[in-house]
């Protein structure tokens, strides 16, 4: 018809199912985004407890080694 909105001779109104429904969804949109960053930010976290993972098991290799190669060096002139 020639007004906007209006549809045989009606007025143009949301009901409450469509307004919860669209309240449903924004809320739901909200809930996604907020837990993908909380996931992006655990999965950073974990990068950085694997460096700290990998940095312990050189050290502790190294101090190994180092034992091990300790009583070689006195023994040599």
């Amino acid at each position: 018809m020639g007004e906007d909105g209006a549809r045989y001779g009606f007025e143009a109104f949301d009901c409450a199912p469509a307004l919860r429904l669209e309240a449903h969804e924004r809320v739901s949109t909200l809930r996604n985004e907020a837990m993908v960053q909380r996931l992006e930010k655990i999965e950073e976290m974990l990068e950085r407890l694997e460096k700290r993972l990998w940095l312990a098991v050189y050290g502790v290799v190294g101090a190994i080694l180092a034992q091990a190669f300790q009583p070689l060096l006195a023994a040599l002139p």
